[in-house]
Order: structure tokens, then sequence, then C-alpha cells
């Protein structure tokens, strides 16, 4: 019987719960550090929003990405270069407002102070705290759904904090699309990847429709290959497992 080579396991670290000026309170963040993390070699890191969803099933509405287990085997293949996630939970009803820079009349708004917090109070700490890189261009910021929408917002307002995206199945109907003109209004940041992907049923097509339009888009700003993964997924719907899914080729793409 052939040997089943043992996965090495990383590390949990819970950083507490903090205030968010202006967005919420008690706001818990949780990090990943890969096996044999060494602090003295900093490591790029990946911050996800929705931190309920980021690694196991407990917490989260519908299961969890598992992607402290996607490092885990990254580390085994010595390819790519496992980052440090870093996972900062929804406010549950806030959920809308702090992962919107937009009101849609009723709803939204604060994503910019949110923003703002990460990257002037959050990542100085981390950084510091876990051994993390400096470089915008090896700090990404992902999500799904609202906190892909987020994320691709996040690079092209912050470009000075995030290097990168990943986005899976954005929320890119919200406020009429208005995140159509704004990052077409955007220069292209200096150190830009993006990943974005969507199922092609999710919401009978529409999600699909608008994802697609945003790839054509950044295709047609000069995106090529090196810097922009378009993966439409004919099987995929909008839920955690599909996202659970696609992340490992993502990470790959993102980390390489």
């Amino acid at each position: 019987m052939p040997r089943t080579r043992r996965v090495p396991r990383g590390t949990f670290v819970d950083l507490g719960a903090f205030d968010v000026p202006d967005v919420a309170v008690g706001r818990r963040v949780r990090a990943y550090l890969p096996h044999n993390h060494d602090y003295s070699r900093p490591r790029p890191v990946l911050v996800l929003f929705d931190g309920q969803n980021v690694f196991g099933d407990e917490g989260s509405f519908s299961g969890g990405w598992h992607a402290h287990e996607v490092l885990d085997r990254f580390v085994v293949l010595k390819r790519p270069v496992a980052p440090v996630i870093l996972a900062i939970d929804h406010g549950h009803v806030a959920r809308l407002d702090e992962l919107t820079p937009w009101s849609d009349g009723k709803n939204g708004g604060k994503l910019d102070p949110f923003l703002a917090w990460i990257g002037g109070a959050l990542l100085p700490l981390a950084r510091n705290t876990l051994g993390l890189r400096h470089d915008p261009s090896e700090t990404i910021v992902g999500g799904s759904s609202l906190g892909g929408f987020a994320a691709l917002y996040a690079h092209f307002a912050r470009p000075d904090v995030f290097g990168g995206c990943l986005v899976m199945s954005p929320s890119l109907w919200f406020a009429g699309g208005r995140i159509f003109p704004f990052v077409a209004s955007r220069p292209r940041p200096l150190s830009s990847r993006i990943y974005l992907d969507c199922g092609v049923k999710e919401a009978r097509g529409m999600m699909f429709g608008h994802s697609e339009r945003m790839a054509r888009e950044l295709a047609g700003r000069g995106y090529g290959e090196d810097s922009f993964l378009w993966r439409p997924d004919a099987k995929g719907t909008h839920s955690e497992r599909h996202w659970r899914r696609r992340l490992p080729k993502a990470l790959r793409f993102m980390f390489r």
C-alpha cells in the first residue's frame, strides 16, 4: 500500500476583537500562519472579508472555505509561496453597510472607513506581530459575493495598500452598477493582479453577465494573462462549496 504523505499543519492566531471607527465595535480577526512560518522572513498576506466563512464550517452560514487546508498543501508542494491569511469577520446585519462604499438609498456606504482601518491600523499591527511583507504587491485582498465586490473596490480605491484582489462571484449589481464607472475612472494601479470568477447560472445568469462585462473591460485596459485571470464556472453556484473548490487555483495565480 502506498504511503500517504503527511500534510503539516499551520497555526491559527486569534488577534482579538477590534473597534473599527465609524464602522463597528468588537470585530474579530483571525490569522493562519503556514507551517514553519519564520517571523524573521516575512510572507505575503491575503486579507479576506467574511472571516466566519474562511476556515472551518463552524460559525459559517453554509460551510467554510477551509483556506487553511489549501495553504497546508502549498507548504508541501513548496509552490506557490504560501501567504499568511488574515480573516476579518463580517458584522452580520451590518455586513451590507461595511462592505459597500455607496448607499443604495437604504443601506451601504461604510467601506471607505473600513478600508482606512485595515490599512492604517490592522495591517501595521499584523505586520509587526506576525511577520508580513510591507509592499502593496505582497498584500492581496479578497472575498466572495459582497466581499468580492468590496475586494475589487478596495484594490482600485486603495492601491497604496492592496496590490491585487481575489474576486469571487462579486455583487457588481450593487447601487445600480456604480462599480463599473468607478473602476473605469481609476488609473491602473502600479502593482495590479486580479483574479475574477463567477458561476454561469448565478442569479439566473445576471451575476455572470456583470462579471463577464467586468472581465471584458479589464482586458480592454491591457490586463493580460500575467496580471488577470477570468474564470467562468459552468457548474458554479453562489455558495461556499463552489468558492472553496475554486480557491486553490485562485491562490496559485495570486501568489505564484
